[in-house]
Order: structure tokens, then C-alpha cells, then sequence
């Protein structure tokens, strides 16, 4: 019995080690002021290092492979770059006056966004891509939930501007060029999905797009002109987007988008909603930032959400998770690594066709 729950624990631990995005059946800490009347920390500076939470020159988390694991980090032969975004963990009560958005000079909530999200999910492309992980001025997770509209989009926003300027930067110094992944979840996906309407949805930059992954909000077709949801594992310019639930929930306020959007299921690479078995399951990360054993969890598309029966663990029956929002990288973690191989290498094959490089 002992071994029973120390593995449920390790389960249970999986789940919050992201420290990010709460549920929505949590009650989320109240903002007590306005924005108006908050002040606004400094914009990054993209030029000073320490305003990236991963940079491929410099030792970050994004580096670390899961313990006790044989994968390797190849971000140095890297041919492609990858430009993650992060979700968000600014969720507990602020402890300075900038309550609406995170200091990017904030050293303590650097450190937790660097053990939770760069290590367990930017970590992920750390193999196909050199990693670009800017920090911004996230909206604190009260802006999900105010009554008061205008004082979230004004958080959102200036989120956003960071990230843009983040991405011009990137354009202008590091990418020279070379193929581009674009990555996030959450907060981080609301984002990335703005950032590719702006610059690559019928534009020219949609050349070196391999493929995007936006995970954990929800993605509707009618986002993008042109851009089209992933149908295969090796597809190139497109997206791959799902929202992970236990099989048979519907959570809160699912009528309002969710029921409308884009999923791609982790283990087929399809949005069809063929059940797949746990036997394609490659392996996750938990507690501890060590791999879980593959054939645990299974998957299947359906209106809008990725529904999952409880992992194949011991202790599985005492599970009561319905949202496994926090998880949705970390329960698929090796499929989404090697499928990120997959398709950098097709894109890279059919790159030096185009170009003759």
C-alpha cells in the first residue's frame, strides 16, 4: 500500500509542479486595485540577457533533459529555432505594487517560472531547436477572472507588446533566417496565437514556420485566413492545439469557446476523434523532472478537448482530477519531443529542395 501512494503522490505533485494557470474550479486570488491605479513595471530590455528566461548561448533550465533519462540536448547543431512563450505564473498574491503585470526583474517569480514551465515544457524542444524564451510582463491570473473587461485587456496587453518586441528582436539579431517553431501554453498560447496573425497568418515569415504548438487555451479554426490545424505527424506549417480534460467532464463556461475549438490529439497527430490507446504513449514527466513509463495515458479528440481516462498508474482510482490544464505538455512530453523532431527534420528536407541549401 505504501508504494501505491507514493506513486499516486508523484502524480498528484506532476500536476502542481507547473505552479501554473489555475483551474478554474480554483477560487483565484483577488487584485484589490484598479489597474488604473497600479503601477506598471519597466518594459524588458531584449539586448540584456537576464530579460530571457532561455537564450541557446547562455545555461538555462530550457538545457536540462529529465534525470535518470539517455535524451540529449542538441541546441548548438540545432537547425531550427524555437521561440516559446510561456503561461502563467504570476498566480499568488503580489507582494509589490505592480499587482496587474509581472516585473521581469522579479527574481523570485524568475525562479519559479524557470523550475516549472522552461524546465518541463521549453525543455521539450531543446533537442530539434535552439530555445528562445523571453520574459514579460505576464497578466497576473486574476485578469482571467475580474468582472472589470477593460482592466484585464489592458494587463493582456501590455503581455503582449512585450512579447511582440521580443519577437522583433529575436527576428532582427538571432534567427539570420533559419526555420522557426513557435511554442506556449496557456497565457503563453493567447499570445503566440496574436503573434502569428501579426506575422507569419499569409505572410512571408509563414516560409520558415515549421509548426506551432498552442497548447491549453482554446484555438478556433476561424483565428487564422490560412494557417490550417496539423492532420499529420510530419506536417509542416501548421498548428497543433489541445485543451486536456478526464474523459466525459465538461468544465465551466465550455459553451462559450471551448466547444468550438481546434484539438489535435498528442498521440495521432490528427483532429479526428479516433480513440487512441495508451500503447502510443511515449512516456511524460513528473515530479522530480524524471520520465514517467510510456503505454499511461491514452487520448481522444472530442468537441473541442482532449479527453484522457485516468493515467495507468497505481493508485489510479483514487484520482479525482477532472482539469489536467497544468499537465497538458508534461503528460505527453516525449510524443511532443519526438514529434518535434519529426517535423523539423521534414521541414529542413523540404527547405533544402525549395532553396537547394
Amino acid at each position: 500500500m505504501k508504494s501505491i501512494f507514493f506513486t499516486l503522490s508523484q502524480l498528484l505533485l506532476m500536476i502542481v509542479v507547473l505552479q501554473s494557470c489555475v483551474t478554474l474550479r480554483n477560487k483565484p486570488i483577488m487584485l484589490q486595485e484598479r489597474f488604473d491605479t497600479a503601477p506598471v513595471p519597466s518594459a524588458p530590455d531584449y539586448s540584456n540577457p537576464d530579460h530571457w528566461a532561455a537564450l541557446p548561448d547562455k545555461q538555462d533550465n530550457a538545457d536540462l533533459v529529465p534525470f535518470q533519462s539517455d535524451l540529449k540536448e542538441g541546441q548548438q547543431n540545432a537547425k531550427a529555432d524555437v521561440f516559446f512563450i510561456y503561461p502563467t505564473v504570476y498566480t499568488y498574491k503580489p507582494t509589490r505594487a505592480n499587482s496587474w503585470n509581472a516585473d521581469v526583474n522579479d527574481s523570485e517569480l524568475n525562479k519559479k517560472i524557470d523550475e516549472s514551465t522552461i524546465q518541463n515544457q521549453a525543455s521539450i524542444f531543446n533537442e530539434s531547436g535552439k530555445i528562445y524564451a523571453p520574459r514579460y510582463r505576464q497578466a497576473h491570473i486574476y485578469a482571467y477572472f475580474t468582472p472589470n473587461k477593460e482592466d484585464a485587456k489592458k494587463a493582456f496587453e501590455i503581455a503582449y507588446q512585450d512579447v511582440k518586441t521580443a519577437f522583433e528582436y529575436y527576428l532582427k539579431y538571432y534567427n539570420q533566417g533559419k526555420p522557426i517553431i513557435i511554442a506556449a501554453h496557456s497565457q503563453g498560447t493567447q499570445h503566440a496565437t496574436r503573434l502569428l496573425q501579426e506575422f507569419f497568418d499569409g505572410k512571408p515569415l509563414a516560409n520558415q514556420l515549421v509548426v506551432a504548438y498552442l497548447v491549453g487555451m482554446p484555438t478556433l479554426a476561424s483565428y487564422f485566413q490560412v494557417l490550417k490545424p496539423c492532420e499529420s505527424p510530419s506536417q509542416t506549417g501548421c498548428y497543433n492545439t489541445w485543451n486536456t480534460y478526464a474523459k466525459n467532464y465538461f468544465p465551466p463556461k465550455y459553451e462559450e469557446k471551448l466547444k468550438y475549438a481546434v484539438s489535435v490529439n498528442p498521440l495521432t497527430w490528427k483532429t479526428d476523434e479516433e480513440y487512441a490507446t495508451k500503447e502510443l504513449h511515449k512516456g511524460g514527466v513528473a515530479w522530480g523532472f524524471k520520465l514517467t513509463k510510456p503505454n499511461a495515458v491514452d487520448a481522444q479528440n472530442h468537441q473541442g478537448m482532449l479527453w484522457i481516462n485516468k493515467p495507468n498508474i497505481k493508485g489510479k482510482a483514487f484520482l479525482r482530477v477532472k482539469n489536467w490544464h497544468v499537465a497538458d505538455y508534461n503528460l505527453f512530453y516525449m510524443n511532443v519531443r519526438e514529434n518535434v523532431k519529426i517535423r523539423t527534420e521534414a521541414f529542413i528536407q523540404q527547405w533544402a529542395q525549395k532553396t537547394g541549401k
